[in-house]
């Protein structure tokens, strides 16, 4: 299959004071990261980024310089992350039979996982990068404004985070946006729109960390995971 790379890129990064995607880290935006890492990919034939209407032209240039083989098209992102990627199937090409999306958030993705995804996509099959939960979760209710209770301890082997990317066949995963947008379900990730057409969605685990910058600690956590990538690098490469 050929695959379209799409990037959600939007929001107004209030924590940060400015669009966390375009934040410096490790020397380079934020988003160039991942940017970077699928320029890296024969198995991609296109991108798309759907960000802020104000940075459109910002993040048509970082695709440009880090993906530079890639004719990237930058869409508005819409209201919610969904609306986003809802934005930037419109504009796959009609040659990209297949679609991972990915947080521009995640600057961490490495490009052996992200084949590992791509490999268990097939119609009607999805495929979601994720990592076992180490915490004992609680489902909890509030009993009034001030009280929670616990209601249940779940198994927490059989429970996992979901990251992203997450990859579909392109008519999939527009048929899980559509199905969603005619019943007004907003969800939080693509597979989930899946899932409710009884698509299958495989687990792919991550072998890395691919955390996603929420907080200003992330953005060191991420800087020196980078930083300590880019010397590993150096150290192997010929001299």
């Amino acid at each position: 299959m050929k695959f379209c790379a799409i990037v959600a890129a939007g929001g107004r990064g209030e924590r940060f004071g400015q669009s966390k995607q375009l934040i410096e880290v490790a020397g380079r935006p934020l988003v160039a990261w991942c940017l970077e890492t699928f320029s890296r990919m024969s198995e991609l034939g296109a991108m798309v980024i759907a960000t802020e209407p104000e940075h459109a032209e910002r993040m048509q240039s970082l695709a440009d310089r880090f993906a530079p083989q890639f004719a990237t098209r930058v869409v508005s992102a819409g209201a919610t992350r969904q609306g986003s990627v809802r934005n930037a199937l419109a504009a796959v090409p009609p040659e990209c039979d297949a679609v991972l999306v990915h947080d521009g958030a995640r600057p961490l993705v490495t490009v052996r996982d992200v084949r590992a995804g791509m490999a268990l996509v097939s119609a009607n099959v999805a495929a979601v990068l994720a990592t076992p939960v180490i915490d004992t979760i609680k489902l909890v209710k509030v009993e009034d404004r001030e009280t929670l209770v616990i209601s249940e301890t779940l198994d927490r082997r059989e429970l996992w985070a979901a990251q992203t990317p997450q990859f579909a066949t392109t008519a999939d995963l527009r048929a899980g946006h559509a199905g969603a947008e005619r019943d007004d379900v907003d969800a939080t990730d693509d597979v989930a729109l899946l899932e409710r057409l009884g698509m299958t969605v495989v687990v792919v685990p991550a072998t890395t960390e691919n955390f996603k910058v929420t907080l200003p600690r992330d953005r060191e956590r991420a800087e020196g995971i980078l930083r300590d990538r880019l010397r590993a690098a150096e150290s192997v490469a010929p001299s």
